[in-house]
């Protein structure tokens, strides 16, 4: 498996063991991660940040430069508020772990250029599963429904 994205399920696993949502990322520049993060909405309170947004924090502020020259990493397709700061921020190459648990918004992606490659991994399928399956009203609350 690909180091990045096993760096992205770990950041999964570790937000699961937080107690929160397995969704984990990782922001990529010239082969070594900028930032990673997982989602984080239970553990802080917070509505915004989920596994990608959390990436893109601890990635720091970058210039558009750097972002154009990325590649992000997340275990779960991203959501229309994650796919708005990808192409916010011109990332060119997203790279998901499994789709088939929740499809975000990966035409918009590619509508707008994005490279996007869906891995079809097990282990990430898995993780959501067992989730929405022990905890439904937080991944319906998550996914905004």
């Amino acid at each position: 498996m690909n180091e990045f994205m096993q760096a992205a399920i770990d950041e999964a696993k570790k937000g699961l063991e937080e107690g929160g949502v397995p969704i984990g990322s990782v922001i990529v520049y010239e082969d070594k991660i900028l930032g990673g993060g997982h989602n984080k909405r239970v553990q802080q309170g917070s509505v915004v940040l989920h596994g990608e947004m959390d990436a893109f924090e601890n990635a720091g502020r970058q210039p558009a430069a750097v972002y154009k020259k990325c590649t992000l990493y997340t275990t779960l397709s991203p959501c229309p508020m994650c796919t708005g700061a990808i192409l916010l921020y011109g990332i060119p190459k997203v790279v998901i772990g499994e789709n088939k648990t929740f499809l975000g918004s990966e035409a918009l992606l590619k509508e707008n250029g994005v490279e996007v490659i869906v891995l079809d991994n097990k282990e990430c399928e898995d993780l959501m599963n067992t989730f929405i399956k022990n905890k439904p009203e937080i991944w319906n609350e998550d996914i905004g429904e």
